[in-house]
């Protein structure tokens, strides 16, 4: 199977992904790997986990690594939590897993 396919679902209005994130790492990565266990895509950003700055930074990386507007990113779920669920519009699943496995070779 497809490295991150059980991560990213489509969606009506693009796809949803879920990630398993660290807060307060040296520094920022996207895709920093796989969870097989919780299907998620690991993410870390430096940005301490405090008053939403981790929230802002995970928001950017993703809008960075998949060249979209921030604004067509969304946190959906897991606002507080490790574990995330977030939405990015405009683009299919199979666009997603190939920039992720581009940018995680």
């Amino acid at each position: 199977m497809e490295p991150y396919a059980d991560a990213v679902v489509e969606a009506a209005h693009g796809v949803i992904i879920a990630l398993d994130v660290t807060a307060g790492a040296k520094r920022s990565s996207f895709p920093a790997g796989y969870n097989e266990w919780r299907k998620s895509i690991r993410c870390q950003v430096a940005a301490p986990a405090v008053g939403g700055k981790a929230n802002r930074a995970i928001i950017d990386l993703l809008a960075e690594t998949f060249n979209v507007p921030r604004a067509d990113v969304g946190i959906v779920a897991g606002h507080t939590s490790s574990s995330k669920t977030v939405t990015i519009a405009g683009l299919s699943k199979s666009s997603v897993i190939a920039s992720l496995n581009a940018a995680g070779a």
